[in-house]
């Protein structure tokens, strides 16, 4: 198996029940079934403008540093760097939290593991945590050149994009704080996983669930919404199966954001497959969580072509696709009750 799997519907209710906490790779497909959305969202409060070409550049920043796969120097930069921009855009505390694991492609040596919480607004009743993997992957092995699939991918698209969209959100919630507390997570060694080892995958947040950062259960954030992959041109999200299988309301809700923004037809009200991804770990800690992930490609039925190669750079991220999911993130987060 590889990252963030499309596994079969047999093995959802499984992996959900025994805590499955990690991502992997893809298999035939996944289910078409269309729901009934709840309408949740109101425009009741002014909304703060979603730059999508701060996302941009967000993620232009993140790929100029090069791969940052485990244990390179471009992971340690990234991570300095993200730290300095929560600074800079206002938030009140910044959390680090720092372990070394097996490095899972190579277990005889050890790599870092760094979490970054940036935290806005923590004295709100209500707490969000939206995540995003900020490692890329160490090896292009869905790459057609075989002669390149031992080196690491530049990561635009699957690590780059949703740490940019955090960021820009980052910056908003520094000029205009949202009546609810939000915890924006960006989760190391997501993306280092082995074939069949279901565990390798999500490191980073599987530690933050088994570490989490809240002194009691009332502190816990109520809901947890995990962006990966969310900056292909022409991305349609569907509804993750393990999210609409264990948290349906709050798929429902974010969903009814996306058309609130005029996104809906990036957010069809179609299922897409189960994956296994960073919302998991987050699911089995007791915080209910779902994933925004592209896995029903136009062109290629699961992820994007560019998925694990090298051809993942600027071109395979596009700023209205930023902006669609941008402004979506900005509706569930402002008028979340």
């Amino acid at each position: 198996m590889q990252i963030k799997h499309l596994v079969t519907i047999a093995a959802v209710t499984c992996a959900l029940m025994v805590g499955a906490c990690a991502c992997s790779g893809r298999s035939s497909g996944g289910a078409s079934a269309t729901t009934t959305p709840a309408a949740h969202t109101s425009q009741a409060v002014s909304l703060p403008a979603f730059s999508a070409d701060s996302a941009y550049a967000a993620v232009a920043a993140q790929v100029a540093m090069g791969p940052r796969n485990p244990g390179s120097d471009a992971i340690k930069r990234c991570g300095e760097w993200i730290i300095s921009e929560l600074g800079r855009y206002g938030a009140d505390t910044v959390i680090v939290q720092r372990t070394t694991e097996p490095d899972p492609m190579n277990p005889s040596r050890k790599v870092p593991l760094v979490n970054i919480i940036g935290c806005f607004n923590p004295d709100a009743a209500k707490r969000l945590i939206v995540a995003a993997h900020y490692d890329t992957r160490p090896v292009a092995d869905e790459d057609a050149d075989e002669s390149k699939r031992d080196k690491p991918i530049p990561g635009a698209n699957d690590g780059g994009s949703g740490v940019g969209v955090m960021l820009e959100l980052a910056r908003l919630m520094g000029l205009q704080t949202p009546g609810v507390g939000v915890d924006l997570l960006f989760v190391d060694l997501e993306d280092s996983g082995t074939s069949g080892d279901d565990a390798s995958w999500c490191r980073g947040s599987q530690y933050f669930a088994s570490h989490l950062p809240y002194k009691s259960a009332a502190e816990r954030p109520q809901a947890a919404v995990v962006l990966d992959m969310v900056g292909a041109p022409g991305a349609r999200f569907h509804r993750e199966y393990f999210s609409q299988q264990a948290n349906p309301a709050l798929v429902d809700r974010v969903w009814a954001s996306a058309r609130a923004a005029g996104c809906a037809s990036r957010f069809p009200d179609q299922l897409g497959g189960p994956i296994l991804d960073d919302h998991l770990p987050l699911i089995n800690a007791g915080i209910p969580a779902i994933d925004i992930v592209e896995s029903r490609s136009d062109a290629t039925g699961t992820f994007p072509e560019t998925w694990h190669t090298h051809a993942d750079d600027m071109s395979s991220v596009d700023r209205s696709t930023l902006g669609a999911v941008g402004r979506t993130m900005v509706h569930f987060i402002y008028n979340y009750r």
